[in-house]
């Protein structure tokens, strides 16, 4: 492991150490909810993928596909064509697709929500890694930019879906229920995975003009995760200790998971703190400016 990178990861781990002392507040419990309302909880990250993915390879959303499945709600702010290599590109453009596949088969097993208001402009991302790095970068941070930009924001999104996914399952009763979400589960963690493989390939580039590599932001964007989330360390950027590597053997981490390499996983309040980049699941803000939809999601809002 290259000396900067070990110190990288080093620092990762006593800020991230840090930030659990001072988030350990937040509630780390199961809640009460049943299947239909689990599961629809979700149509929040996939909305949100659906947007970002369909958005950054075509320069349109979920309302040129299907929009039936919005039911009614407004249009996403600031979607962008991201600038993307053709291979990377065309990823992308398969993603969008798989998460038209991932909102039909969610609404035709339990029915949809109203499609939350969503921010996916580049001034949101920019927040997003102003609070990850701790300052304001600049020239603010671009997610549709180039590639590189835009694999990073998407570092951001599919892996909170696999995490609530991973927590979803066992709190299910029903076996279409568990079958579904297994299902989904499968595909939300295959893009995760390669999103993570190709910035994996690039993890000690610089990204221009910061003066940080992608390994940096994605550590710095994993330990923010673990900080809004409260509930200890459940998210690992690229490039880790040994001691936190797969049997301690090695410093990559392209694939995040626990001791025994399993997937780590979350509550819906853990993820909506995450999103909400809040901290808080009473608190909207970043991408769902107004919160999200669904019974979950509104039980919290109702009480802010």
């Amino acid at each position: 492991m290259a000396p900067i990178a070990f110190f990288t990861a080093l620092i990762f781990m006593l800020s991230l150490k840090l930030s659990l002392v001072t988030g350990s507040a937040a509630y780390c419990g199961p809640i009460e909810a049943t299947d239909r309302d689990r599961i629809q909880f979700a149509l929040n990250l996939e909305f949100l993928e659906a947007e970002f993915f369909l958005y950054g390879a075509l320069g349109r959303g979920l309302d040129s596909i299907a929009p039936s499945f919005a039911q009614g709600g407004p249009p996403p702010i600031g979607g962008e064509k991201a600038n993307l290599d053709p291979l990377v590109g065309r990823i992308i453009e398969e993603f969008g697709y798989q998460e038209v596949g991932h909102l039909r088969a969610i609404i035709t097993t339990v029915g949809g929500i109203r499609r939350p208001q969503l921010d996916i402009s580049a001034q949101t991302f920019a927040e997003i890694f102003d609070a990850a790095v701790g300052y304001k970068l600049s020239p603010p941070f671009d997610p549709y930019l180039d590639t590189v930009h835009y694999l990073l924001a998407s570092y951001v999104i599919p892996y909170v879906g696999l995490v609530g996914y991973v927590g979803t399952i066992p709190d299910l009763y029903n076996a279409t229920s568990k079958s579904l979400v297994a299902s989904l589960l499968g595909v939300e963690a295959g893009q995760d995975a390669v999103i993570r493989a190709l910035l994996y390939e690039v993890a000690n580039t610089p990204v221009l003009p910061y003066d940080m590599t992608v390994a940096d932001f994605t550590n710095h964007i994993s330990e923010l995760r673990n900080k809004l989330g409260g509930c200890g360390i459940k998210d690992e950027g690229l490039i880790v200790p040994l001691f936190l590597g797969a049997e301690n053997r090695t410093d990559s981490n392209i694939l995040s998971a626990n001791p025994n390499s399993l997937s780590y996983a979350r509550t819906p309040p853990e993820i909506l703190r995450i999103v909400y980049g809040t901290g808080s699941e009473y608190k909207p803000g970043g991408i769902y400016p107004r919160g999200g939809g669904g019974n979950i999601a509104k039980r919290f809002l109702a009480k802010t």
